[in-house]
């Protein structure tokens, strides 16, 4: 199975090789069938502390490394384009 890609907003950088990435996505509601935001919260491995609060990056699922950390932060330029 394919490891799943998401890209996102880096809201927190307060842990130690951990960042909050925000991933914001559009939904179409069932009842009035108009789009709305959907939000949620993932913890991210980030090995180096490289990005700060407001970074554009892309995470990708990955083994657990944590409680709450199934993903890391993908080291990629085409990311911080964004």
């Amino acid at each position: 199975m394919p490891r799943r890609v998401l890209q996102g907003t880096v809201v927190s950088d307060k842990g130690d090789k951990t960042v909050t990435i925000l991933v914001e996505r559009r939904v179409m509601h069932p009842l009035f069938k108009k789009y709305i935001r959907v939000s949620k919260k993932y913890a991210a491995h980030d090995e180096q502390n490289r990005h700060k609060v407001g970074d554009k990056v892309e995470i990708i699922e990955c083994r657990p490394i944590s409680k709450r950390k199934r993903w890391m932060v993908v080291e990629a330029d085409a990311a911080k384009a964004v």
